[in-house]
């Protein structure tokens, strides 16, 4: 159902049910999937592929081009999932030619005033709270959380499960079912609270646990570490996340905060 009031460009694509409010303007070379409702004074730009159900709140700007002086007009996208909410005043710029898009998973929530750089990926259920701005190329994990305005640096790569403080400055990856906190930013714990409300059980709680223990609090280094990960922890699909995340780290991990203060 289209407001008379809002601009539809005729090639756009939009599928059943959709609603639009008035004063919302929607370029050429926009998808639109079932059932998403989009609030007034909405822009929706050229390269915008957003999936079914989602929910757009007034102001928002989606899919507007690259803040990279290296763009040169090339075509790329913003594909947005199912089911995903985007608060007032989110802007989410479209790939450059990196990636060729940014994307964001099913079920995300991005809150108020929120930025999603170019060829950034945020996964499944991933929570972006209000003011946070994420630059370029950002790789965020499923069930990840980012506490309000938190500025999280280029590349950077955030785990599954991960939570950061509000107001981080993320230089650092952030390891898998972690919690992120301090300045610089440290190692704080694991996130067990959110792990225990998304269904792991104790014995698997207390297995990530040890794991950062010889990671974090036993005083090796990054390589020590790993090595004695891999030979005194049983395999399991937890821990091989871990060692993984951090051997694939081009910017190195966070450091554990007993170790940053103790200097």
């Amino acid at each position: 159902m289209n407001q008379p009031l809002a601009y539809v460009n005729p090639g756009a694509k939009l599928a059943k049910n959709v609603v639009i409010e008035p004063f919302t303007n929607i370029e050429n070379n926009v998808e639109i999937g079932d059932g998403t409702w989009i609030g007034s004074n909405v822009t929706i730009m050229e390269g915008a592929r957003i999936g079914k159900n989602c929910r757009i709140f007034p102001g928002a700007v989606i899919s507007a081009i690259p803040q990279d002086l290296k763009f040169e007009d090339e075509d790329s996208l913003v594909v947005i999932g199912n089911n995903v909410t985007i608060r007032e005043f989110v802007t989410i710029n479209r790939g450059t030619k990196a990636s060729g898009v940014t994307k964001i998973g099913d079920n995300c929530l991005i809150m108020a005033t929120a930025h999603i750089a170019h060829d950034c990926v945020l996964g499944d259920n991933a929570i972006v709270v209000n003011g946070v701005a994420l630059a370029g190329h950002v790789i965020v994990g499923k069930n990840a959380i980012i506490g309000g305005l938190a500025a999280v640096h280029q590349f950077i790569h955030i785990g599954d499960h991960a939570m950061v403080s509000g107001g981080s400055l993320v230089r650092k990856d952030i390891p898998p079912y972690t919690k992120a906190a301090k300045e610089p930013i440290s190692f704080v714990g694991i996130n067990s609270i959110g792990l225990r409300r998304r269904g792991f059980t104790s014995e698997k709680i207390r297995e990530i646990q040890d794991i950062y223990r010889i990671i974090y609090q036993k005083n090796y280094n990054t390589t020590q570490a790993i090595g004695i990960v891999e030979a005194e922890m049983k395999a399991s699909k937890e821990r091989d996340q871990i060692l993984q995340f951090i051997k694939d780290s081009k910017r190195g991990i966070m450091k554990g905060y007993t170790s940053l203060n103790s200097k």
